[in-house]
């Protein structure tokens, strides 16, 4: 095939049954499971066992799975050191790619199985605990570090929601949000073969560490096309500032052909299903508080008005993007740590796709149109004008 596809869009770039969508009727479901019943039903590590193992843990199975992720939250004070020694400014998701490669220095799992790693789903296992609980760690250490105070040591008797809220706020976590937290990682957790997930499948393919494959989806993920939009989100609420600005800003950015910050996406002709049960989460928040919450969800709601009226024909609608971030700054959380957040929950996506890959591994080695020119002759640089 030598036909130029920009983008890839719509190439199938592997064989998968981890994640599902239909952009047309508006479903995301992970191994079967639709997200509307996860979101409802189960927890963040249950649907992180799920999507790494393939099915719903047994009770005995997910019991472990929590204790073994607890035990292992703590980092080694050198990873702190490190951290200390990056500049103040640097951005949450710099840092976390960095962080995550240096976890390959310190602990089992960098230098790759021994034999076939497809086959050695113990080492797979453990190394995917391994860095699905230390990267909430990493995340809010960094909160107090860039700020110049000692971190939170992390706690065993916390889920991975509250126990990332109590490390980020020392204070008891409150169970209602952190609930709602650990929704909003369910649902960032997979999403098929999107650019992230296809950068892990390509650094995958090639046996790296399992550190640097992650680390590769981080940085994937930091771009304000992907992941890190949801920062650019509550940036857009804030300069618009009132519901009734929503409207001549959404004219004015169609009119300019500027991008709607999460609206619109690849695979969706309809309402992000993830939008749909961010917007509830967020309405359960406003009643829980009895309704003592900051004004971006109501200017969220009348740019949504305003954008799905004059877009929604085109099947542009809001993406999850739209709601995260509104619902991340009511817990009181910096919005550059936003798409941190977004990796520390997509890490579970990522890896079960890791594992996946290293089952039918063959090294991505695509094809490229060549439109250069040829035969051209080398002129001695003292005869170039």
């Amino acid at each position: 095939m030598n036909e130029y596809v920009p983008g890839l869009e719509g190439v199938p770039a592997t064989k998968s049954n981890i994640s599902f969508i239909d952009g047309e009727k508006g479903i995301l479901a992970y191994r079967g499971y639709a997200i509307e019943t996860l979101a409802e039903r189960s927890t963040f590590e249950e649907t992180a066992l799920l999507l790494l193992d393939g099915n719903l843990p047994t009770r005995a199975a997910l019991k472990e799975f929590d204790r073994d992720m607890r035990a292992r939250r703590r980092v080694k004070f050198r990873i702190r050191e490190l951290m200390r020694a990056l500049p103040p400014n640097a951005h949450p998701m710099d840092m976390l790619q960095s962080m995550v490669n240096c976890l390959g220095m310190y602990y089992p799992g960098a230098e790759g199985p021994a034999g076939d790693a497809a086959a050695d789903l113990a080492y797979v296992h453990d190394v995917s605990v391994s860095i699905l609980a230390r990267m909430p760690t990493l995340v809010a250490m960094w909160e107090h570090i860039r700020n110049g105070y000692d971190p939170i040591e992390p706690r065993t008797d916390l889920t991975t929601a509250e126990n990332f809220l109590w490390m980020l706020t020392g204070e008891e976590p409150d169970r209602y949000i952190a609930r709602i937290l650990d929704i909003c990682l369910i649902l960032h957790a997979e999403h098929t073969i999107n650019a992230s997930t296809f950068a892990v499948l390509v650094a995958g393919s090639t046996l790296a560490s399992p550190y640097s494959v992650i680390a590769s989806g981080i940085a994937t993920l930091s771009g304000p096309l992907h992941g890190g939009a949801n920062q650019a989100v509550v940036k857009m609420l804030e300069e618009i500032g009132s519901p009734d600005k929503a409207e001549a800003y959404i004219d004015a950015q169609i009119k300019q052909k500027k991008k709607i910050w999460g609206f619109g996406h690849r695979e969706y002709n309809v309402k992000d299903p993830r939008a749909v049960i961010l917007e509830h989460l967020m309405r359960k928040m406003i009643e829980y508080r009895e309704g003592r919450v900051g004004p971006l969800f109501e200017i969220a709601q009348a740019v949504e008005r305003a954008a799905t009226e004059r877009l929604g024909p085109k099947g542009v609608y809001p993406n999850v993007d739209f709601y995260s971030g509104v619902l991340y700054r009511e817990m009181g959380i910096a919005p550059d740590q936003f798409t941190s957040i977004f990796a520390i929950a997509r890490a579970a996506g990522w890896l079960a796709h890791w594992k996946e890959q290293l089952g039918q591994n063959r090294i991505f080695r695509p094809t490229q149109v060549y439109t250069g020119e040829l035969n051209r002759q080398y002129i001695p640089i003292e005869q170039r004008g």
